[in-house]
């Protein structure tokens, strides 16, 4: 790569746009579909999980990328493990401070990054073998493709599962049938099962829009 190549080149602009859609995390790569079963019961901790992959994500990379050639290729995994497990310590302790309630809600979950897939498969493939800059759009694109469909889950499953969306009600009390209306909550959207069946369904519906997924 050229070093006059432009920040916003359409090339980087493709690590950041691949993944919303034809190289999607979790539903072209299948990698992180823990998360999607774990913390998408409510809209809230979904989107403080998304951020929270998203930001030790693209830090991960930029500082894997920056230690690559220094990194032996004996030890390079661990390596990867401490960087990870340190962003997401200090990703912990951040949501303790200021969103204590929320952290309290995704519990062991946030440790679980650790283990995410997803960022051992960047490291791995990309922030191993390109400039920090690259890496860093790579570890937001992929950050965000997987946030979007963990915000999916979670928007359905809360406003189907409990009628509501961040807490606030959406589904008029007067239309329950408790009084008098004719609606149910869903009580099985709020199951772990459900979160799979639903992020099925988008996989289907990615696929059938995008049909070089299925002939690739």
């Amino acid at each position: 790569m050229s070093d006059k190549e432009p920040l916003f080149s359409k090339k980087n602009l493709k690590l950041l746009s691949d993944p919303l859609n034809s190289s999607n995390p979790i539903t072209v790569q299948v990698l992180g579909i823990c998360s999607a079963l774990a913390v998408t019961a409510q809209l809230k901790p979904a989107i403080v999980m998304s951020i929270s992959v998203i930001a030790v994500l693209a830090l991960s990379n930029v500082i894997i990328s920056l230690l690559r050639n220094t990194i032996p290729n004996r030890i390079r995994i661990i390596v990867q493990l401490v960087v990870i497990a340190a962003l997401v310590i200090l990703v912990d302790q951040v949501l303790k401070a200021f969103v204590y309630d929320v952290s309290k809600q995704l519990s062991v979950f946030v440790g679980l990054i650790i283990t995410n897939c997803i960022l051992m498969g960047r490291l791995e493939a990309f922030a191993l073998g390109n400039r920090p800059w690259q890496s860093f759009l790579d570890g937001i694109g992929n950050g965000a493709g997987y946030s979007v469909i963990l915000i999916i889950v979670a928007f359905f499953r809360e406003l189907l599962g409990s009628g509501s969306l961040l807490g606030f009600r959406i589904i008029p009390e007067s239309w329950y049938i408790a009084n008098g209306g004719f609606y149910s909550n869903n009580g099985m959207m709020i199951l772990p099962p459900m979160a799979l069946i639903t992020v099925g369904i988008i996989i289907w519906v990615q696929r059938y829009r995008n049909r070089n997924l299925i002939e690739n």
